[in-house]
């Protein structure tokens, strides 16, 4: 059982930052995938990045390649999602997400209650 909790959403305007965080505990895996995800009002769940452990490749959405940037404190089994110069289409629930394959679609085990990010114009 893993569980995950994120942390760091909130209200930026357009052009501004924000750094979510989210903490995962429980059962240790030596490889594994930890990922974001987030959905706005009306539709589904989108990819956003994933990121592969040990390793620690990447894979980004086109829609946040160059703004955003997944990395990890292994110390504090945290994996951080900065967002730079957010747009209003990046309003969503931002979810964290746990597996053992890099997927886009939302097929993850295990998953964090999300966390509000509102960008206005």
């Amino acid at each position: 059982q893993v569980q995950l909790g994120e942390f760091g959403g909130g209200l930026v305007q357009a052009g501004g930052s924000l750094r979510l965080s989210c903490v995962a505990f429980g059962r240790t895996f030596s490889n594994y995938v930890m990922a974001w995800f987030r959905q706005a009002p009306g539709k589904e769940r989108e990819f956003v990045v994933g990121l592969r452990w040990p390793g620690r490749s990447t894979y980004y959405a086109d829609s946040v390649k160059g703004r955003f940037t997944i990395s990890r404190d292994n110390a504090e089994n945290t994996v951080y999602l900065q967002m730079n110069s957010l747009k209003p289409e990046d309003t969503a629930v931002y979810f964290c997400a746990w597996g053992l394959r890099l997927l886009t679609t939302p097929a993850y085990d295990y998953w964090g209650q999300g966390t509000q990010v509102t960008v206005s114009s």
